[in-house]
C-alpha cells in the first residue's frame, strides 16, 4: 500500500516546486494551473473554448475514478497545508463532514457564473495561494490564517471550508476508488485516523468519509493488519436514501445559489459601473469587464518580464498596467500565453502586436522635440518632420508605452480606451 503513498508524494513534490518557481517568475515548464477548478470554470464561462471543456471534463472524470487526488497533488494551497502539517508534526481525530461548505460554494461559484469573480477571490485555493505568492496582503493575511487553522485542526480547510473541495467532494464521495476498511478484522486502534490530515476516518464505527478524504494514502501504511485499502470496495454503497434534513440542506444550497446567481449578475454590474479606466495587458478587452473576470492569482504579475503588471489596488480592484517604470515589450505575450482563467485571452504574437491597449497622447507643452519617440515605436506609428512636434497615428499606435518610456521630459502619457482591439 506504500506505493500509493509515495507516487502521490512524489507527484505532490514536483507540482510544489513547479508552482513555487511559476509564482516566483522563474520558470513556467507545464501549464499546471490550466487544471485549477476555479480558474477552469472561469476559462469555460469567458471564451468556452473545446480545450476548456475537455480539461473540465477530464478533471470531472479523473475525480470520479480516483476521488479527491487533485486537493493532495494539483492544489498548491493544499500542498502549503501539507507542508504546515509536516512541519507541525500534528496529529489529527475524526471530525464529521458539516453542510456549511455546500452554503459557501453555492454563494461563491453562483456569483460567479453570474458574472463576478469578486467573491470567488476571497475563498478560492489557488487565487489564494497566487495573493500570497505575490505579497497581497489578502493571501498573506490568509495564510496565516490557515497555520494556525492546521495547527489546531490539520486540513479542517479543505474538509470543511473550501468550495473547490465541496463540489470535488460530492464526486469524490460516488468515486469508483475508495479509501475503505476492512472490518471484520480492524481492532479499532485509531493509528490510521491519527495520520488523516482532514479527520476522515472513524476508526470506532470503521468507516472513511470518502466524500472529505483527499486520497493522501498516509493512513495506508498506518494499519497494523493491514486492513485498510484503496480500491474497489468489495461490498456496495448503500442505495441513496436521502433523508428530510438532506433534502433541506440540498434546497436551501439550491435557492442560495440561484439567488447568488442573480446577486453575481447585479454585482457585477456595480463593479463594472464603478473601476476606473487604466491600461489593461493585451487580451484583457475592457475595464469593466475585466475587473470581474480577473482572479487576482498575480501569476501575470510574478512573470511579466518588465514588470509593468501590478497587483489589484484602491484604483482599480484586478491586475493592471502601469508605466511608471517601464513598458510592454512588443515581443512578449507572457501574460498571455499563462493566465489559466481566460481573463487575458491568449493571443498569438502577431495578434498582441496589433492589440491596441491605450493611445499615446504628446503634451506640447512640454515636448522638447528630440525625436526619441519616433525611434522607440516599434510600429513606426510615430512620425516628425524638421523642427516640429512628433504626430501620432491612432491607426498604427498600440498603447505598448515604449514612446512614454523613452521621452526623457516626461511629455507623453499613454491613455487607456474603452475597449481593447486588433488594429
Amino acid at each position: 500500500m506504500n506505493k500509493y503513498r509515495y507516487l502521490r508524494a512524489g507527484a505532490a513534490v514536483i507540482i510544489g516546486i513547479l508552482s513555487v518557481s511559476a509564482f516566483a517568475g522563474l520558470f513556467y515548464p507545464l501549464k499546471i494551473f490550466d487544471l485549477q477548478p476555479t480558474a477552469l470554470l472561469q476559462r469555460v464561462l469567458v471564451d468556452f473554448s473545446l480545450f476548456a471543456v475537455i480539461l473540465a471534463a477530464a478533471l470531472v472524470f479523473f475525480t470520479f475514478l480516483f476521488g479527491r487526488i487533485y486537493c493532495s497533488v494539483l492544489c498548491p494551497l493544499g500542498l502549503y497545508q501539507e507542508f504546515l502539517m509536516l512541519l507541525f508534526r500534528r496529529r489529527t481525530g475524526f471530525r464529521p463532514n458539516r453542510p456549511y461548505k455546500y452554503f459557501l460554494a453555492a454563494l461563491v461559484f453562483g456569483a460567479l457564473i453570474g458574472g463576478t469573480a469578486v467573491l470567488v477571490r476571497l475563498i478560492d485555493p489557488y487565487t489564494l495561494f497566487g495573493s500570497a505568492a505575490g505579497s497581497a496582503w489578502l493571501g498573506l493575511s490568509i495564510s496565516a490564517l490557515l497555520a494556525v487553522l492546521v495547527w489546531f485542526r490539520g486540513r479542517l480547510f479543505c474538509s470543511n471550508i473550501c468550495p473547490v473541495g465541496a463540489v470535488l467532494g460530492i464526486i469524490s464521495k460516488h468515486a469508483v476508488n475508495k479509501i475503505y476498511i476492512e472490518k471484520s478484522q480492524c481492532v479499532s486502534c485509531g493509528l490510521c485516523a491519527s495520520r488523516c490530515p482532514t479527520g476522515s476516518i472513524d476508526f470506532k464505527n470503521k468507516t472513511v468519509d470518502n466524500e472529505t478524504c483527499i486520497k493522501c494514502f498516509n493512513c495506508l501504511s498506518r494499519c497494523p493488519k493491514n486492513r485498510l485499502h484503496y480500491g474497489t470496495a468489495p461490498i456496495p454503497a448503500a442505495p441513496f436514501s436521502p433523508t428530510r434534513r438532506k433534502l433541506l440542506t440540498g434546497g436551501a444550497v439550491a435557492a442560495i445559489f440561484v439567488l447568488a446567481l442573480k446577486s453575481g449578475i447585479d454585482l457585477g454590474k456595480a463593479v463594472a459601473a464603478k473601476v476606473k479606466k487604466t491600461v489593461l495587458p493585451a487580451g484583457a478587452g475592457n475595464a469593466e469587464d475585466f475587473a470581474n473576470r480577473c482572479l487576482n492569482c498575480n501569476l501575470c504579475v510574478q512573470n511579466c518580464p518588465m514588470q509593468i503588471i501590478k497587483k489589484a489596488d484602491g484604483d482599480y480592484p484586478a491586475v493592471h498596467i502601469d508605466y511608471t517604470d517601464g513598458f510592454c515589450d512588443y515581443d512578449c505575450r507572457k501574460c498571455s500565453e499563462i493566465c489559466p482563467s481566460g481573463a487575458i485571452k491568449r493571443l498569438t504574437l502577431a495578434e498582441k502586436q496589433k492589440t491596441q491597449i491605450g493611445l499615446a497622447v504628446i503634451n506640447e507643452n512640454t515636448c522638447i522635440k528630440c525625436g526619441l519617440c519616433v525611434m522607440k515605436c516599434p510600429r513606426g506609428a510615430i512620425s516628425k518632420e524638421d523642427g516640429s512636434f512628433p504626430l501620432i497615428n491612432t491607426d498604427e499606435c498600440i498603447g505598448c508605452g515604449a514612446c512614454q518610456n523613452a521621452c526623457p521630459v516626461k511629455a507623453i502619457t499613454v491613455m487607456p480606451i474603452e475597449q481593447q482591439k486588433i488594429l
